[in-house]
């Protein structure tokens, strides 16, 4: 490998600086590379170095990058029709992804609006909440990540996000915390009854103030905050409290949907079905697009489209997305990548599980199929950011692509591709091995060499 950053990198790098605005991208010395090309769970950069990609691209190449299926049915797609007008007069590949989610959803969840971005269908979302019960209060959760646009932005935790734009968001929204699963049986359970008995005061709350709760919105596992798997008992504690009329239950699976997690969508491993379910990332597995589904008894709030619809966009339902959506899906399904996901991640836990017996500071593994992750703590017992990012750039110096997530950035997420192989998944798994016991701290009383 040349070295990482590599000259090329850096060049487009001071390029980029110049023409994007400086909150976007984090340009220092060693990072950021630029993509050039990728295929399956391999990236290479602009200098020619290849990467194992422990990302999947922010979750989005569950079937691989570049997967040949999708990019035929893209290229197909943009010869014959690139555009059109996607709430008066449709593409037919519209038609087709929509029946093909339809029946994919689980439970009834047969009717969709689609978007772009994963937030865009959070707020669609919400808005048919407030349709459905008149009530514009939502219910979110501690740690969680739903997006930056605004209404998305207003359920989502973390005053880095939040605090500029404070005076600006919804102010209906009340948090709850997420119980995180736990070996401890009595410890899950306490969680777990801390977090619905919030949820019950500040349900009742809500009803004595302006803006009564319609909308509980949860991710069923938790990603950008920490990569966090709920109790057992929790979703269902929360369609309980959500009957579908006064509140709806609403799950974010941008993330964990499309076999991620190795079920279809992860609400699944619980058994429970909501009444709105987002997805997006993994849908194309290549272009924008999202989907909000719901019932029809729910989605039957909106009103029918007089021509104008109340919630469009330009490009809604566009025909290359759709194509590239089906083609991911048949990907999916075709390789069966569900179950080698839930395959995968067991062979990934039993590394991450070595590490938490046999490495200082690795306090913590967890995860549903390949989207697993591992805690880092200092010797006082608070959230190693500082170890995690130097993992994480120890691992891109020896080409492996692996992000921190969590509140404070110290939880090293493991969410590669499903078509990544064993052979580079060992691999991969092995170059964070050598970097965290590079970076565990020297047992007290002895200075590390």
């Amino acid at each position: 490998m040349s070295p990482v950053p590599g000259p090329r990198s850096r060049a487009l790098a001071a390029r980029l600086s110049r023409v994007e605005s400086r909150n976007v991208t984090r340009i220092a010395d060693d990072a950021p590379i630029f993509w050039s090309d990728a295929r399956g769970a391999c990236v290479r950069d602009a200098d020619g170095n290849t990467f194992i990609d422990l990302t999947a691209g922010f979750g989005v190449a569950n079937a691989g990058h570049a997967n040949p299926n999708v990019a035929e049915a893209i290229a197909h797609q943009a010869a014959r029709l690139p555009h059109a007008l996607g709430d008066v007069h449709p593409a037919d590949v519209k038609v087709e992804l929509l029946e093909r989610l339809a029946a994919l959803a689980p439970g009834d969840l047969g009717v969709a609006v689609l978007g772009s971005a994963g937030a865009e269908a959070v707020e669609a979302a919400l808005k048919t909440a407030l349709l459905r019960t008149g009530r514009p209060g939502i219910l979110a959760f501690e740690g969680a990540y739903h997006g930056l646009t605004y209404g998305a932005l207003a359920v989502t935790a973390g005053t880095g996000f939040r605090a500029p734009f404070e005076a600006q968001l919804f102010q209906g929204v009340r948090r709850a915390p997420y119980p995180p699963a736990s070996t401890d049986a009595a410890a899950a359970a306490r969680a777990e009854r801390a977090a619905l008995d919030a949820v019950d005061r500040t349900i009742e709350a809500s009803d004595r103030s302006v803006s009564p709760i319609g909308a509980v919105i949860v991710e069923p596992v938790q990603g950008r905050g920490g990569l966090v798997v709920p109790t057992d008992g929790f979703l269902a504690g929360l369609r309980q409290r959500c009957d579908g009329e006064r509140i709806l239950l609403v799950f974010d699976e941008v993330y964990t949907g499309f076999g991620r997690t190795g079920a279809w969508f992860a609400c699944q491993h619980w058994g429970v079905t909501p009444d709105l379910l987002i997805a997006g990332k993994a849908i194309t597995g290549s272009l924008p697009l999202s989907v909000v589904l719901g019932s029809p008894h729910v989605m039957a709030a909106w009103p029918p489209s007089a021509g104008e619809a109340m919630h469009t966009s330009t490009f809604l339902g566009n025909p290359i997305g759709c194509a590239a959506a089906l083609a991911q899906i048949d990907a999916i399904d075709r390789e069966d990548l569900v179950h080698r996901a839930a395959e995968l991640g067991q062979r990934i836990r039993t590394a991450t599980r070595a590490w938490v017996r046999e490495v200082a500071g690795v306090v913590d593994a967890r995860g549903l199929g390949l989207l697993q992750a591992v805690s880092l703590e200092t010797p006082r017992a608070e959230p190693d950011t500082t170890r995690a990012l130097a993992v994480c750039a120890a691992a891109l110096r020896n080409g492996v692509l692996l992000l921190a997530e969590g509140g404070h950035a110290s939880v090293l997420a493991i969410s590669p591709p499903a078509v990544v192989t064993e052979a580079q998944l060992d691999h991969a798994l092995a170059v964070i091995a050598a970097a965290l016991r590079a970076t565990a701290p020297a047992p007290r009383g002895r200075r590390k060499d």
